[in-house]
C-alpha cells in the first residue's frame, strides 16, 4: 500500500503543481496558462539542449546521433534488412512459432501494436513538412533513413525479447529499461545499466502523457471540430477518447494487440486505397514525380533540405515516422510468443518499411503529382488534405477519419509503453492508477493548446533515444550472436518452419 500511495503522489505532483494551481487561473490564462506555468520552465531548460544545432550548420545533433546509429547497425549486421527480408515475412506469419513458446501475443499482433504507435499524424503532416522544406528530393532521404532504420529496429527489438521479464501470471514486461539494465550488466557495466534503465522507465512513464495522449487527442479533436464546423464542447470529444481508450487498455496488452491487429490494417488500408486511386488517376505524372525525387535529392538545396525535412522535422514531431532507436517499440514486441529473440527482431524491421518506405512514400507521391507542394502558404496536414482533395473532392472526410484512427491507435500503444515504464519503477500494483490517470488526461487535452507540453515531451523522448542508442552500441555483439544462433539452428534443422 505505501508503494501505491507514493506512486499516486508522485504522479499527481508531476501533473499538478501546487504553486501553479494556487494561482488565479484567470490571471495565468485559464487551464492553458496553468499547464504552461507548470511545464514551461522545465521545457525552456531542456529543449534548447536537446534540439541544439551542430555548430555552423542547421542540423540538429540528435538527428545526426540517430542517423549515424541506423547506418552503424546496418553495416554491423551486414545489411540484414535486405539479406533476411524474406525470412522476416515468414516470421511475421508465425512460421517459426511453437505452441509452447512463452509470451502473450502473436508476431503479427506485436507488429500491429508497434505500428499503431508509429503510424500516425506524422505520416500525414510530417511528410508534407519535409517536402515543403526540401522539395520532392526530401522523399529520397526519407526512404533512405527508413531503410537504414530497419536495422536499428531489429537490434532494439531483439534485445527487447531477449531480456524481457515473464511475470508470475504469465504476462510480459520488456523494453529499454530491462535490456539496458540486464544487457549492460552482462557486458560488465552493471551500474551504468541500472542508471540507463531507470532513466528510460521514468521518461517513458511521463512522456507518454504528452506524445501519446495530449497531442493525439488535441489534434484529432481540432480536426473533427474543423471538419464538422463545431465551435463548442471540445471536452466531450476528450471524454469520448478517454472512455474508448479505457475500454481497450484496461484489458492489457492482449486487448490492445487484438484491437490493433484489426484497427491498423483497416486504417492503413483506407489511407493507402485513397492514395492508390489518386496515383492511378495520375499515372502519366508518376515518371516526372520519380524524376523530381531522384534529381532533387542530389542538388545541394534539396539534399540538405531533404535531410532536415525527413530527419530533423520528422524526428521532432510526436508521431515521428518510425521511432527507430527510440526504445518504445521493443516494449510491444517483447510480449510476442517466441523463444527465439531474433525472430521478433526480424519482424520488427518490417515496421519502418511499412511506416516510412510505403506509407510516407505514398503520401509524398500524392503531394508531388497533384502539385500541392507548390503552394508555399500551406504545410503539414493542410497540404496533404489539399493534395488529396485536388484529385478526390470530399477526401477531407476520409482524412479526418484517418487522423482520428491514427491518433487513437497511437494512444493505445503509448499508454502501454508509459505503463511499462511506470510499473518498472513502482510495481504492477500501481498499474490501474496509471491507466485511469492516462484516460482522464484526455478530457483536458481536447480543449487546450499544447506547445509547451509537446516541446517538453518531444525533448524527453529524444533524451530517451540518446540513452537507448548509447546502450545499443554496447549491446550490438549480443544481437549479432542471437541472429547467427537462430540462422545456425535453421540451417541445421534444429528449427523447422511450420507449414
Amino acid at each position: 500500500m505505501p508503494n501505491i500511495l507514493w506512486a499516486a503522489l508522485l504522479l499527481l505532483s508531476a501533473l499538478i503543481s501546487p504553486a501553479a494551481w494556487a494561482a488565479d487561473p484567470a490571471a495565468v490564462g485559464g487551464i492553458d496558462g496553468v499547464i504552461r506555468s507548470i511545464f514551461e520552465p522545465i521545457s525552456n531548460a531542456i529543449t534548447p539542449i536537446v534540439f541544439a544545432k551542430v555548430p555552423g550548420t542547421e542540423i540538429l545533433w540528435i538527428v545526426m546521433w540517430l542517423a549515424i546509429a541506423s547506418v552503424t547497425c546496418t553495416v554491423y549486421l551486414r545489411f540484414i534488412q535486405f539479406r533476411l527480408f524474406g525470412l522476416a515475412l515468414q516470421a511475421v506469419r508465425g512460421r517459426f512459432s511453437q505452441k509452447t513458446d512463452q509470451g502473450e501475443v502473436s508476431h503479427f499482433q506485436a507488429l500491429s501494436t508497434a505500428l499503431a504507435g508509429t503510424v500516425g499524424l506524422g505520416n500525414i503532416a510530417g511528410v508534407a513538412v519535409a517536402i515543403s522544406i526540401g522539395g520532392p528530393g526530401a522523399t529520397f532521404w526519407m526512404i533512405m533513413m527508413g531503410l537504414c532504420g530497419m536495422a536499428t529496429k531489429c537490434v532494439e527489438c531483439t534485445l527487447g525479447v531477449k531480456y524481457r521479464q515473464i511475470n508470475a501470471d504469465g504476462s510480459v514486461s520488456g523494453g529499454p529499461m530491462y535490456y539496458l539494465k540486464a544487457g549492460l550488466a552482462e557486458r560488465g557495466f552493471p551500474q551504468f545499466g541500472k542508471f540507463l534503465g531507470a532513466t528510460a522507465a521514468l521518461i517513458l512513464a511521463f512522456a507518454a502523457f504528452g506524445i501519446g495522449n495530449l497531442f493525439q487527442v488535441n489534434q484529432a479533436t481540432a480536426q473533427l471540430m474543423s471538419q464538422f464546423q463545431i465551435t463548442e464542447g471540445a471536452y466531450l470529444f476528450g471524454i469520448g477518447f478517454g472512455v474508448a481508450c479505457g475500454l481497450v487498455i484496461i484489458g492489457g496488452i492482449k486487448s490492445i494487440a487484438r484491437f490493433s491487429s484489426i484497427l491498423v490494417p483497416v486504417m492503413v488500408g483506407i489511407y493507402m486505397l485513397a492514395g492508390a486511386v489518386i496515383l492511378g488517376l495520375n499515372l502519366d505524372k508518376l515518371p516526372a514525380a520519380f524524376g523530381a525525387i531522384i534529381s532533387g535529392a542530389f542538388t545541394p538545396e534539396a539534399g540538405f533540405g531533404g535531410f532536415i525535412g525527413a530527419l530533423m522535422q520528422g524526428l521532432k514531431r510526436a508521431s515521428f515516422s518510425n521511432e527507430a532507436g527510440f526504445g518504445s517499440a521493443p516494449i510491444a514486441h517483447a510480449a510476442v510468443k517466441t523463444n527465439e529473440p531474433s525472430t521478433e527482431g526480424l519482424v520488427a524491421l518490417l515496421e519502418p518499411f511499412i511506416d516510412t518506405v510505403i506509407i510516407c512514400t505514398m503520401t509524398a507521391l500524392v503531394i508531388i503529382v497533384t502539385g500541392a507542394y507548390l503552394d508555399k502558404d500551406v504545410t503539414g496536414a493542410v497540404m496533404t488534405s489539399n493534395a488529396f482533395n485536388a484529385a478526390l473532392p470530399g477526401f477531407d472526410v476520409v482524412l479526418t477519419i484517418s487522423i482520428v484512427l491514427f491518433a487513437f491507435s497511437t494512444m493505445l500503444s503509448w499508454s502501454y509503453y508509459g505503463l511499462k515504464g511506470w510499473t518498472y519503477l513502482f510495481g504492477e500494483k500501481t498499474a490501474l492508477l496509471y491507466k485511469l490517470v492516462f484516460c482522464a488526461i484526455s478530457v483536458i487535452a481536447a480543449a487546450m493548446s499544447l506547445d509547451t507540453v509537446i516541446n517538453l515531451s518531444d525533448a524527453l523522448v529524444f533524451i530517451l533515444a540518446f540513452f537507448n542508442v548509447l546502450g545499443l552500441y554496447f549491446l550490438l555483439p549480443i544481437v549479432r550472436a542471437e541472429i547467427n544462433s537462430f540462422l545456425h539452428k535453421l540451417k541445421t534443422g534444429e528449427i523447422k518452419p511450420n507449414k
